[in-house]
């Protein structure tokens, strides 16, 4: 377990800057380590000259952000599914399973085409509003968390997801022109293109203040695997830490969903190749989850801004291409 997970970090550091020097313009490695090494205060023993100005803004407000905004991102939605796989005893629930997704794309469209909030509101903030207020809808119907069964509330998630995605048609459909609806639609497919540094400062802290109180649930989240009675019997205060494993999970994944749209299938594949290749106790299981999604989203966001250029195809497109067979193979693993 160890081995594995030093070779994770090792493997997302290498990757967050190795990323960055994939893009239109060829700029090489030392360039690329001497601009981030300046702009962090180290610019004393940067490796090489500095670049000109053009060059330098192209990696340090373009690459780098859009990077750590994937290593947010993917982060976020891993740990996500991670923990409501085990909440719910569903091995198919994602970070969408609560509505959190739906709620904020609600929001998003309430902001662009509504004009919600004059100018005040920008489409991510929106959006997170509108994910947070799926999640208070989501509570109420669940009666404040105090529900019965894990069945209670996926099917609850459903309702709410359902609802929030007829409302964001609606407006879409009286208020939305062409041009307006065709740029939420790419939004909503998955897309980091919008990355900037104050959104990706934001996403951060969220995510990373969401993930660390999730660790503490660890012991929880091990109980909840045998089921909520199991885990009450266990000494563990089922009601209370299922409401804060939902109010965290819906946090974080408002966040991811804001500034980036709708990313599918990393929140369900994740967990399930990461209990895999390591052990299913949620101490270990969590942080690993977590560096492998931020990885795998990396490397993902960057094929979908090269490999077709000058043309980008979102992100949320090649993690559905590429998460539907690995997870056939995946169940295929678990049956076997």
């Amino acid at each position: 377990m160890v081995v594995v997970f030093v070779l994770a970090v090792a493997g997302l550091l290498v990757s967050i800057v190795a990323a960055s020097l994939f893009g239109t313009a060829s700029i090489g490695p030392l360039d690329v380590v001497s601009t981030i090494m300046r702009h962090v205060g180290l610019g004393g023993i940067a490796p090489s000259a500095p670049l000109p100005g053009l060059l330098d803004a192209l990696i340090w407000d373009s690459r780098v952000p859009r990077v750590l905004l994937a290593t947010a991102v993917g982060t976020a939605l891993a740990v996500s599914g991670t923990v409501l796989q085990s909440v719910t005893r569903n091995p198919l629930a994602d970070p969408y399973l609560l509505g959190v997704s739906s709620g904020a794309s609600t929001g998003a469209v309430a902001v662009i085409l509504l004009g919600v909030g004059g100018t005040s509101l920008s489409l991510s903030t929106g959006a997170f509003i509108g994910g947070l207020v799926s999640f208070a809808v989501l509570l109420v119907l669940l009666g404040g968390g105090r529900v019965a069964s894990p069945s209670r509330v996926v099917l609850t998630g459903m309702l709410v997801y359902q609802f929030f995605a007829a409302v964001t048609s609606v407006i879409l459909m009286v208020s939305g022109d062409a041009n307006s609806t065709r740029g939420f639609t790419y939004w909503l497919l998955g897309t980091l293109a919008g990355a900037r540094w104050q959104m990706v400062t934001v996403t951060l802290l969220i995510v990373l203040v969401g993930v660390l109180a999730i660790q503490f649930f660890a012991p929880a989240l091990d109980a909840f695997t045998f089921g909520w009675e199991s885990a009450a019997a266990l000494g563990i205060n089922v009601t209370s830490a299922r409401i804060w494993l939902m109010v965290l999970t819906s946090a974080i994944t408002a966040a991811a969903v804001a500034s980036s749209g709708a990313i599918g299938f990393l929140g369900l594949l994740v967990p399930h190749v990461v209990r895999i290749l390591a052990s299913p106790m949620h101490r270990g299981l969590l942080p690993l989850s977590a560096i492998v999604g931020a990885t795998f989203l990396i490397w993902v966001d960057t094929f979908a801004r090269t490999a077709f250029s000058p043309h980008e195809v979102p992100a949320g497109v090649i993690t559905a291409l590429l998460g539907a067979p690995a997870f056939a193979l995946v169940l295929k693993r678990l049956e076997s």
